[in-house]
């Protein structure tokens, strides 16, 4: 590594570093205020606290860490112009690329830090810090989900799970699973005290049957010799734990490989949820461009601040920052209203503002 990169990167990482850990620090005492009483009282293990925050600010992370860059950069840049440092590197023959390059690098492992924690770590963890909350930090309550519901729409069957836990969905207690006929009447519901996920195939511990004809009266089972199985299994079920996971979740929790899965599964959605779903995937993915296209346009800005005026640089910067987010909010509103195509409402903040910051940072070359 040259001499000149391990500079710019010490003189880049520290206001990072501390401007990262100002924002996650604030985060971190709002939240501690709200849940302190709680955990003084459930007393829980420091493992346990500690995951608890760390879910808890995972889903900001795709906005703390763009805005941290973008102060990050102001100063730096700032800081190079003011000691006129930028002037002495360019008449050495280093081009402007070549002396900010480590700032585009490390805003690019940022966004892969974001697009990882985005899809591997946020979903899950986020989900286990509400619930730690609301179950006022007790471990075993938070691993339980009762009274689940899944409809599979395409085969015509209704899922009643008494008690599951998130540990281990293959095995579900008190499960009552309803066949309904074409038209929508009812068919056949089956109670059991127990179901296993086995080798791809659910079995049903100690079922009992109940038919219904056209009108939905009960009639006598057709199937007799299958009613007396302490054990049986039930090939034709293509539901899997992961379905009923799912369903137990708020659409926030969801990772974009659960979104995908979801809207495979149900078909027959309406157009405007199947668009805000498409825009919440698509979203996920472009999120992790804004630490690049932030730092694109905080790199001349902080140029513009160390030649000429702080308050032009902040003013521009900060302007540039807001606007792409209020843009964004915007696309996703015209999106879920079904006023603009998915692919556009995504697409438009993100090509607009790399057009404006490619174009500062080609000024200033």
């Amino acid at each position: 590594m040259r001499i000149l990169t391990r500079y710019v990167l010490r003189e880049f990482l520290v206001p990072l570093t501390y401007c990262l850990t100002g924002f996650l620090g604030i985060y971190l005492l709002f939240e501690l205020f709200g849940s302190f009483n709680r955990i003084v009282e459930a007393k829980p293990r420091f493992l346990t606290v500690l995951s608890f925050f760390a879910g808890y600010l995972s889903p900001y992370l795709q906005w703390l860490i763009p805005a941290a860059l973008m102060l990050a950069t102001l100063y730096t840049m700032w800081n190079f112009c003011r000691h006129s440092e930028i002037t002495a590197m360019r008449a050495s023959g280093i081009g402007f690329t070549v002396i900010v390059r480590p700032l585009l690098a490390v805003a690019g492992l940022m966004a892969l830090l974001v697009a990882g924690v985005n899809e591997f770590y946020a979903p899950w963890a986020s989900e286990l810090a509400r619930v730690y909350r609301d179950e006022r930090f007790n471990p075993k309550a938070a691993q339980v989900k009762e009274n689940t519901p899944y409809i599979n729409q395409q085969a015509g069957r209704i899922w009643r799970i008494n008690k599951m836990m998130l540990d281990n969905p293959r095995l579900l207690e008190g499960v009552r699973l309803s066949f309904d006929r074409p038209d929508g009447s009812r068919q056949l519901d089956i109670t059991c005290r127990k179901a296993e996920y086995l080798d791809g195939l659910w079995w049903f511990s100690y079922p009992q049957y109940q038919y219904f004809d056209e009108l939905n009266n009960p009639i006598v089972n057709p199937t007799p010799a299958l009613a007396g199985l302490v054990i049986r299994s039930f090939p034709e079920l293509t539901e899997t734990p992961r379905d009923f996971l799912l369903m137990s979740k708020a659409w926030e929790f969801y990772t974009v490989r659960d979104m995908l899965h979801y809207l495979e599964t149900h078909p027959n959605l309406e157009k405007k949820e199947i668009a805000a779903k498409q825009y919440d995937i698509y979203s996920r993915l472009a999120a992790p461009f804004s630490c690049l296209i932030i730092t694109l346009f905080a790199i001349p800005a902080g140029v513009a601040t160390g030649r000429q005026s702080v308050f032009k640089g902040v003013v521009l910067a900060m302007a540039l920052f807001f606007g792409f987010y209020a843009i964004s909010l915007s696309s996703m509103v015209l999106v879920k209203n079904q006023l603009l195509p998915v692919m556009v409402g995504v697409m438009l903040p993100n090509l607009l503002f790399l057009t404006a910051g490619g174009y500062l940072f080609y000024r200033q070359r």
